[in-house]
């Protein structure tokens, strides 16, 4: 089972920009899809962005325009760059390496998550 380790989050002021990776521990690189979902207090986990195997790319309404997800097969790495970013995006941020099922997205297996913090 291949193994994710997110990294990049951060503090950061509202309008601000970090930018996630997530490593895999084996190659992605025509198998998996992958996703970040991101947890707030208190709230469920909600999908933030996915990209397929090919590049193909889906973002929650909340971010599309400020959020893009990219993957470097030759690195088995994934990226989440957060652009414009606002209090209301503070989460915890989840790497998950899974796959599309008639256009759906399954989950697979997760990262540890990284902190993301927009305060001033």
């Amino acid at each position: 089972q291949v193994q994710l380790v997110e990294s990049g989050g951060g503090l950061v002021q509202p309008g601000g920009s970090l930018r996630l990776s997530c490593a895999a521990s084996k190659s992605f690189a025509s198998i998996y899809a992958m996703g970040w979902f991101r947890q707030a207090p208190g709230k469920q986990r909600e999908l933030v962005a996915t990209i397929t195997a090919i590049g193909s790319r889906r973002y929650a309404d909340s971010v599309k325009g400020r959020f893009t997800i990219s993957r470097d097969n030759a690195k088995n790495t994934v990226y989440l760059q957060m652009n414009s970013l606002k209090p209301e995006d503070t989460a915890v941020y989840y790497c998950n390496a899974g796959r599309y099922d008639s256009g759906t997205y399954v989950e697979g297996p997760w990262g540890q998550g990284t902190q993301v913090t927009v305060s001033s």
